[in-house]
């Protein structure tokens, strides 16, 4: 997770002369002569960059004319001791203009060598024609600190490898990684798990010196936890590490999730102008005929019982959903509804299902089947949505450029009911409800978040991670819900709720996914989550800075807010920008747009509200100990054993390569640096409390590392081209797993000055071993086999390093998968699951003999859900999580670190920070160590014994 420091606010006028100079490039008048009086200058400091965040209160003429790019990039050349940009021409390149009558906003790009910055856009305001354009602000991001060479070192190829490699391990969701059966009952059909990685091209990562990375997005689909997989991933160039993932996945809920893709791959219908088209006449120089405009006007009737008009069109002798009447003078395409009943969401998500049809009818009357599809309401609030952002903001689609619009209705998952909605980058797509719920295109607001979805991809495009994300989603849900409470005039108590009107049976505030009246603020209610569960957080967090959107409109008004926040999402905002710069960007839009006064307190005042203010990240408070702040890392875990702890960390900017470091666990003395800073990215780090282990992985692959904790030489224990991890150290044997050639996991382990390593597969093909666990000689995986019969089955094994005993416990379950195997010196405990879609698993436990196998925690109990699991001789600990009533996710139901005695009897909150807990590492006793992501960036905690009670 990012770190967030106050931004200082410098006014023109009233701030220091040397300040001034600097920012402003005004240099100041002679004492004796009195300067003319100069508006007010806002200048917000940009954070790591010498740019400026945020510069109003200009009027400044343009240094150059001819186009608006080069216009505004004359003002950014002639204004360098102000931005430090030291060539526009070369570093920004042209990504939109935004008009609004006489006024113009270039947004640009940055590059670094040529090769884009990952959320670096500049934005440049101004108003004015040719020579008497003036510049009266700039917004955005641009890195001035960015050397790093755009020479890769490893081939894209690779980094398309690695990044699948990793999604791949994190299927089944933000639990623990596990073994997967090939073919689970029940299960998808086969070959449904492959990932494809496609490469998108370098990207500079905006990081100090900034981190050359190669692109990919990984797709295909996870039969665990039942959706199909988008992940945007980053590897590093240099050493093939992926050090950035989030999920490209834009759903209205968050709980049951589909993909999102910026361009979807394929081209969907874009429908040509009708009518005859004869190259004849055009060789002859002369217009064809001018086409007949093909639409006409039906009738249907919404889910709610309101009938409504819908534009349609003929064709041969049918009637579609297809609407040309708002597109024809221009682009002619086309606002269609599609029927995909029973497709399933895997092959409706970024791409386009084969042998879909539009919705049809024999008359202009469509009956009761487009009804219950949720057809008629996709088309009318479609046509809805379309007129709102074209009337109240001069925007031609979603595009700003005429693009078609489709929508889906019918969609199903496994064949049974998708309770969800997304859009996918070029359409939207629909689920066809259940008992409940209707079909999501039956409110309103519904429909115009999921294509506000798309006007933000069109503009400030805001990362779909972390604090970005939650703004992402919050301006989708302002502007849903404000389409849908000025059509449907909602009573104010109900004003901010969003998809009330979706369930059947339930009253509308306790049907609502969500409320922008909620009074969620950011000092009590901010969540801290990891990356792989709501993609950081993004529909957890989005109701604080919603809120603070949706105060606003109450305040001031529909007509007036709406403009305020458009202008700052299309001529403020940028990809990266989390809540502060939120305020920045809509404060400085309000005075751009002439509010102040009492008005514009009102906006100040609804940000402060929300606990929206220039350092609120810091005023979070914790309930644990501290071992090292800011790791700065991003999927991985820590290690603990014998009073000692092992992490990776990078630098205070992210940019390094991480390193591991380790120290002791009551705190006492720093932790120092274990493993070498050589570009590598050194990773997956445990610990017994005499050696750390790891592994390092670079250009050529994984070498496995160890050094005594308190120094001395780091000893070299294997190197393999395959992606190695999952490292463990018990006294002189180290245990790890890596893949074949075939990419099947092997369990590998040394044992004292042992240089060649042993399998415990025994290189037989048929046998596949994972996820290592080892307490002094007791080596234990989980094992995928062939039984007696002959058949496929999974479960775990000891093996007993000093005998080469073998001991495979009964296979009892494991369906879908096991994870977690952890061995002490009196048990094994694993996590089983075997129930599909139910997010449950057993926590089991056997003796080491392989006797007294029983289930401490069944599957079908309430408290079976449960994520990762590490244990001592006296405890277990466990993230525990616990479904909330109507799905979705809130601070009481995400995954807390418990701990109960080894039995699993009187379990209690390990600490009650809240956000997400997760990956805890048991040291000794009761303590346990783990990555806390509860401030919004990575520290390393510890508690000594179990808070109780929270």
């Amino acid at each position: 997770m990012n770190r967030y420091r106050p931004s200082a606010r410098i006014s023109g006028a009233a701030a220091l002369i040397g300040a001034a100079a600097l920012l402003t490039g005004v240099l100041p008048a002679s004492a004796s002569a009195a300067p003319p009086r100069q508006p007010p200058v806002d200048v917000v400091p940009g954070e790591g960059t010498a740019t400026p965040a945020l510069v109003s209160g200009i009027t400044e003429p343009a240094a150059a004319t001819g186009s608006p790019a080069d216009a505004a990039r004359g003002h950014l050349a002639a204004k360098k001791s102000r931005y430090a940009i030291a060539d526009p021409a070369r570093d920004l390149t042209p990504k939109d203009t935004v008009r609004d009558g006489d006024a113009e906003t270039v947004r640009f790009q940055q590059k670094h060598r040529g090769v884009e910055v990952f959320g670096g856009q500049y934005l440049v305001r101004m108003t004015g024609q040719g020579a008497d354009r003036v510049v009266t602000g700039t917004a955005g991001k641009y890195f001035t600190g960015l050397q790093v060479s755009t020479e890769a070192e490893v081939p894209a190829a690779t980094a398309v490898q690695r990044a699948v490699a990793s999604v791949r391990g994190s299927l089944g969701g933000p639990g623990a990684p596990r073994l997967v059966p090939q073919h689970p009952k029940g299960g998808p059909k086969a070959g449904s798990t492959d990932l494809k990685g496609t490469a998108r091209g370098p990207v500079v990562l905006p990081r100090g010196r900034g981190v050359l990375a190669h692109h990919v997005t990984v797709t295909g689909f996870d039969p665990l936890a039942q959706r199909p997989v988008k992940q945007e991933v980053y590897v590093d160039a240099r050493a093939g590490h992926p050090v950035l993932s989030y999920s490209g996945i834009r759903t209205m809920n968050g709980e049951s999730q589909a993909p999102y893709g910026p361009k979807g791959p394929q081209p969907l219908r874009q429908a040509p102008a009708p009518g005859p088209q004869d190259p004849a006449q055009q060789a002859r120089g002369k217009k064809p005929p001018k086409p007949r405009f093909p639409g006409t006007t039906g009738k249907g009737v919404r889910l709610d019982g309101k009938k409504v008009g819908l534009e349609i069109t003929e064709e041969d002798g049918a009637y579609l959903l297809r609407d040309y009447s708002r597109a024809w003078k221009t682009t002619r395409n086309a606002l269609t509804t599609w029927d995909a009943t029973g497709v399933d969401v895997g092959d409706a998500a970024e791409k386009w299902p084969a042998g879909i049809r539009e919705v049809a009818s024999k008359s202009k009357k469509f009956g009761k089947a487009a009804t219950d599809s949720g057809a008629v309401d996709a088309h009318w609030a479609a046509g809805e949505v379309h007129d709102y952002f074209k009337k109240k903001h001069g925007r031609d689609s979603l595009d700003g450029r005429g693009m078609a619009i489709n929508s889906l209705v019918g969609v199903t998952e496994y064949g049974f009911p998708y309770v969800n909605a997304f859009w996918d980058g070029e359409k939207m797509v629909y689920g066809g409800g259940n008992e409940e719920f209707k079909t999501l295109s039956a409110d309103l607001d519904v429909v115009g978040h999921e294509m506000t979805h798309g006007v933000v991809q069109h503009t400030a495009n805001l990362v779909y991670t972390g604090q970005s994300g939650a703004l992402n989603e919050a301006v989708a849900d302002y502007f849903g819900n404000a389409i849908d409470v000025d059509h449907s005039r909602t009573p104010a108590r109900d004003a901010g709720l969003i998809g009330e009107n979706l369930c059947r049976t339930l009253k509308p505030r306790e049907c609502a996914m969500r409320d922008l009246n909620d009074g969620r603020t950011t000092s009590k209610d901010f969540l801290g989550v990891t990356h792989g569960n709501d993609n950081g957080g993004v529909h957890l967090n989005s109701t604080i800075v919603g809120g603070a959107f949706w105060d606003i409109r109450e305040e001031l008004g529909g007509k007036l807010a709406d403009r305020i926040v458009y202008k700052a999402l299309s001529e403020y905002l940028t990809p990266l920008d989390g809540f502060t710069a939120a305020r920045h960007a809509t404060v400085a839009a309000a005075k751009d747009l002439g509010v102040k006064g009492r008005q514009l307190r009102s906006v100040e005042r609804a940000f402060t509200a929300h606990g929206i203010v220039p350092g609120w990240e810091q005023a979070i408070g914790v309930d644990s100990d501290p071992l090292a702040t800011d790791l700065n890392t991003r999927g991985v875990e820590a290690g603990a054993g014998g009073g000692w702890w092992a992490a990776s960390r990078s630098n205070d900017d992210g940019s390094e390569a991480y390193s591991v470091y380790a120290g002791r666990t009551d705190g006492k003395g720093p932790g120092t640096r274990i493993s070498p800073n050589d570009g590598r990215y050194h990773v997956s780090p445990d610990t017994d409390g005499t050696t750390v282990v790891w592994v390092a992985v670079g250009p050529q692959g994984s070498e496995v590392l160890s050094r005594p904790v308190r120094g001395g030489p780091v000893r070299s224990l294997r190197t393999t081209a395959s992606q190695a991890g999952a490292v463990h150290v018990s006294g002189t044997t180290v245990t790890w797993q890596e893949a074949d050639a075939d990419r099947k996991p092997r369990v590998a382990y040394l044992r004292g000055n042992e240089r060649v390593p042993r399998f415990a597969d025994n290189g037989d093909a048929d046998i596949t071993t994972a996820l290592p666990t080892l307490h002094g000689d007791k080596l234990a995986y989980a094992k995928l086999f062939r039984n007696a019969e002959g058949y496929q089955d999974i479960s775990t094994e000891i093996l007993d390093l000093s005998t080469g005993k073998q001991t495979l416990l009964p296979a009892k379950g494991g369906m879908l998968g096991i994870s977690s195997p952890v061995i002490t010196g009196k048990h094994l405990y694993w996590l089983v699951d075997d129930i599909m879609d139910d997010n449950r698993q057993t926590l089991r436990r056997a003796n080491l003999d392989g006797t007294g196998m029983t289930d401490v925690v069944p599957e079908d109990s309430d408290h079976s859900y449960i994520w990762t699991l590490d244990a001592t001789d006296q405890a277990l600990s466990y993230a525990y999580w616990k479904p909330r009533a109507g799905g979705g996710w809130a601070n009481d139901n995400l995954p807390k670190l418990v701990q109960s005695d080894v039995d699993g009897k009187n379990p209690q909150r390990v600490s009650c920070n809240r956000g997400e807990q997760y990956g805890g590492a048991a040291d000794t006793g009761t303590r346990v160590v783990w990555i806390d992501g509860t401030t919004g960036h990575t520290d390393l905690v510890t508690r000594e014994r179990p808070a109780g009670r929270c």
